[in-house]
């Protein structure tokens, strides 16, 4: 694991923390970990209401406090919508995401452009709906789950992969903008391998000790344990950290480093959740 610290660490006994795509996945391992921690309430937001009362039955279960709003988190009019309605958050977490897993000439342009609605743009919208509160708290940590995908280009991830890209810059551009008003609120980013939560169904790995598929749990934990120490970057596991040093070959030897560790070869038994 590679980690980036700063100095606004957020102890989450008492904060109220929303997470988008909190009905499944790390959503809900992340949603129960803060409940775990003392989280005053922990907000989901999900398209399927179904599964977001089931993971607040779950908080609720355990001594926790819940709540859910179906929302599309592509829609700015609906988030903004929603934001109004509960108010100041103390953490949000960008987890909702999609992937198409397709070729770039099989990916429709329907899917394409949700892709990037829902893993780009929707990370605009809600930072714009809440900031402006952490803002003027001057405390808050707004977390954006980007991928190993936005640092190294994917096969099959065309659409994917770009829209992480945007994930890291976007998040890096906002910690600058913070950084250059003195402002306390904290950001971090996070680029995890491909983890077991069926998003990524069928996936491979070639070298499984070096490049493993991660364990949404420890996932999870790492990612609230991140928030309360104050870091800004994790990316997992520590050889995807890197990467981004490997890109100062040449790029044919770099793409040979690429395919040596089956990067490329990953997604060729992809099925997704189906």
């Amino acid at each position: 694991m590679n980690t980036k610290s700063s100095h606004r660490g957020l102890d989450l006994h008492g904060t109220r923390v929303l997470i988008t795509g909190g009905g499944s996945g790390i959503g809900r391992r992340m949603a129960l970990e803060a409940a775990r921690r003392g989280a005053g309430e922990v907000i989901l937001w999900d398209l399927s209401g179904e599964a977001a009362e089931a993971v607040a039955a779950e908080i609720r279960a355990i001594g926790g406090t819940a709540s859910v709003q179906v929302v599309n988190v592509a829609d700015r009019a609906a988030v903004a919508e929603a934001a109004k309605a509960i108010g100041g958050i103390d953490v949000l977490i960008n987890n909702a995401g999609v992937v198409t897993g397709a070729d770039l000439l099989d990916a429709s342009e329907e899917a394409i452009i949700r892709t990037f609605e829902v893993n780009t743009l929707a990370l605009y919208w809600t930072a714009r709906a809440f900031l402006p509160g952490m803002q003027e708290r001057d405390r808050g940590t707004i977390v954006n789950i980007a991928s190993a995908a936005g640092i190294v280009g994917v096969a099959k991830q065309t659409d994917y992969s770009a829209s992480k890209f945007a994930a890291f810059g976007f998040t890096e551009s906002l910690r600058g903008e913070l950084r250059a008003r003195g402002s306390h609120v904290n950001t971090l980013l996070v680029a995890p391998y491909y983890i077991n939560t069926g998003m990524f169904a069928g996936v491979r790995t070639k070298f499984p000790k070096l490049l493993p598929i991660l364990d949404e749990q420890d996932v999870a934990e790492r990612i609230i344990d991140a928030i309360e120490a104050g870091k800004q970057e994790l990316i997992m596991p520590p050889l995807v950290g890197v990467m981004p040093l490997v890109r100062v070959l040449p790029v044919r030897l770099f793409d040979r480093v690429v395919d040596f560790f089956g990067v490329n070869r990953t997604m060729d038994h992809f099925t997704g959740r189906g």
